[in-house]
Formats: structure tokens, C-alpha cells, sequence
């Protein structure tokens, strides 16, 4: 099973994991979170996201989640890419959140995983007054 690191700014990461245990009935298996103080010393921080994926390692990849490109978070994160072993997505939301503990279950391989959530976040955004005018979603 790959293992979800969740990096971001305060304590959304945290928030995240609860709401989707509130929906799921279950807290979501090798998935934790990490918040970022922006007052914090870089490498304490890079440390902080080093043990939480040994946390969650099972030898199946991991990925990261953070919440925003660009942001402090996902700067951090990126310093762990590993081709096939660590990836990064920015942009996490509760449904990508919810999702991945879905994938989880499925035993997805790290890339694959990866590729589904990225598509998925993308299609996971609607425009409620569009949709109730009768737009198609794509």
C-alpha cells in the first residue's frame, strides 16, 4: 500500500484527514499529516516530513499531498521526489483526500496512483451555477 504524507500550511492537513474519517466511517490507512509553521527551522521541517514517511513507508512508494504550488509545503516536499518512489501532488483537497484512501484499498502502484488523483483533483472542482444552468462537466 503507498503510503500518503500530507504537508501543509497550519493544521489543514490534520482537518483533511478527520473530515475524510468522518465520511469514510474509518481513519485512512498509512495516511498522516504534517503542518508546516512557517516560523520553523527549514531543516526541522524537512525532518518532520522525513519521519512522517517513515511513519507510513511500506515499501509500496509514497505520496505526498500538500496544499499549495509554490507554498512552503510543497517546496519542502519536493526535495523527496524520488522517480517511482516519491511523487508530489499540489492541491490536495477532500476529495482527492477520500479517493486516495479509496486507491489505497485497491493496492494502486505509486505512478498510477499518482496520475488517477492528479485527473481526479482536476475534475473534483465545479461551478455549482454552471452546472445547475445544465453545462456539461468535462
Amino acid at each position: 500500500m503507498v503510503g500518503i504524507v500530507i504537508v501543509t500550511h497550519s493544521q489543514l492537513g490534520d482537518a483533511l484527514i478527520d473530515a475524510a474519517e468522518f465520511i469514510l466511517g474509518t481513519r485512512p490507512d498509512t495516511m498522516v499529516s504534517v503542518s508546516i509553521n512557517l516560523k520553523e527551522n527549514v531543516d526541522k521541517l524537512r525532518k518532520k516530513i522525513s519521519e512522517a514517511i517513515k511513519v507510513v513507508d511500506r515499501n509500496k512508494g509514497i505520496l505526498i499531498l500538500t496544499d499549495m504550488f509554490g507554498g512552503t509545503p510543497s517546496n519542502l516536499s519536493y526535495s523527496f521526489l524520488e522517480e517511482g518512489k516519491v511523487e508530489v501532488i499540489s492541491g490536495v483537497n477532500l476529495p482527492i483526500l477520500i479517493k486516495a484512501a479509496d486507491f489505497q484499498k485497491k493496492e494502486m502502484d505509486l505512478c498510477d496512483l499518482a496520475e488517477h488523483l492528479e485527473a481526479f483533483g482536476k475534475k473534483s472542482i465545479s461551478l455549482a451555477s454552471g452546472i445547475l444552468k445544465g453545462n456539461k462537466r468535462e
